[in-house]
């Protein structure tokens, strides 16, 4: 057919292409068929923050919607993640008492154990991830044992000592894995960490725990609503001598690299929607490994 017109006639419209990419958007069927990318419930994971008591679902006044729950309300919660096929859940403990280094974390009483334990007792089959780090449990809020003046004197008093803080992490991850966590997820961004959680877990016979890294984890403004969640602001100075500084890019992979060489199974952003480019990097040099890209509470909020 030819379209005629006061002063030309068309190509045949057949001439045009025998390309047509329009033919695989014709339909919705067709359109979810050929889709990339999509996400649905089972690519979600659901954070929970435990705390004692019973009956407690405490509002979080930065995250609305948000609260922190009993074990017997966490298990409520997960139930109702479950039903929407939601696969996993995140823990966060919020202690009964905090002090230096952090004890309830590697505690078998410890809150987020006991909440391991209720959750996988009611919903076997619920991925129940732990997050590996010392901010929500130390009396000074930061992510590591701190230097006294004493040990180090060449450092800053309140220091993150790096070394001594990975034997902490460890026994952390340990003990969540004996409560029955199926990851652990260290965030605290010390240099070596996946390598010390891996080889206390291997030594512990959890050699089939995977462990999902923080592997590139930004100092962001956008934690605050979360420190609040969990309670694990810093009582003095930043966390920035350890979390990454937002204006590097390469050096998110080399963060990487470091964690897969030390044994890393997953890796993770953090935040995600700031650093979208870093996720794509990760995923271009990476492309084995699972990524995650956690959407923090300042996003959220």
């Amino acid at each position: 057919m030819r379209l005629k017109t006061k002063d030309y006639t068309t190509t045949p419209l057949h001439h045009y292409t025998s390309t047509r990419p329009r033919r695989l958007r014709h339909s919705p069927g067709l359109r979810r068929m050929v889709r990339e990318t999509a996400l649905t419930p089972a690519d979600f994971i659901y954070p929970l923050f435990d705390t004692h008591g019973v009956e407690v679902r405490y509002p979080i006044p930065t995250m609305p919607g948000i609260y922190q729950l009993s074990i017997d309300e966490a298990v409520t919660e997960a139930q109702a993640a479950a039903a929407l096929d939601i696969p996993a859940v995140i823990l966060f403990g919020l202690p009964s008492a905090k002090d230096p280094i952090g004890l309830e974390n590697f505690a078998d009483d410890g809150i987020v154990q006991q909440a391991i334990r209720a959750i996988k007792d009611d919903l076997p089959d619920m991925v129940v991830i732990t997050d590996v780090c010392l901010c929500e449990y130390t009396d000074h809020g930061h992510c590591g044992i701190l230097n006294n003046g004493h040990a180090h004197p060449h450092l800053p008093t309140g220091y993150v000592l790096n070394d001594e803080t990975l034997d902490v992490l460890a026994q952390a991850a340990v003990s969540h894995a004996t409560a029955g966590a199926d990851i652990v997820a260290p965030s605290g961004m010390m240099d070596g960490m996946v390598a010390a959680i891996r080889a206390g877990l291997d030594v512990n016979d959890f050699s089939h725990i995977p462990i999902m890294s923080y592997a590139v984890k930004y100092a962001s403004a956008y934690y605050g609503p979360f420190r609040d969640a969990a309670d694990g602001a810093p009582k003095f100075g930043d966390r920035k001598t350890h979390q990454m500084d937002p204006g590097n890019g390469r050096e998110a992979l080399r963060e990487a690299a470091l964690d897969i060489d030390e044994g890393a199974d997953f890796l993770m952003v953090k935040p995600a929607l700031a650093y979208l480019d870093v996720i794509r990097k990760l995923r271009d040099n990476f492309p084995e490994l699972p990524l995650a890209a956690y959407n923090v509470s300042g996003e959220y909020a």
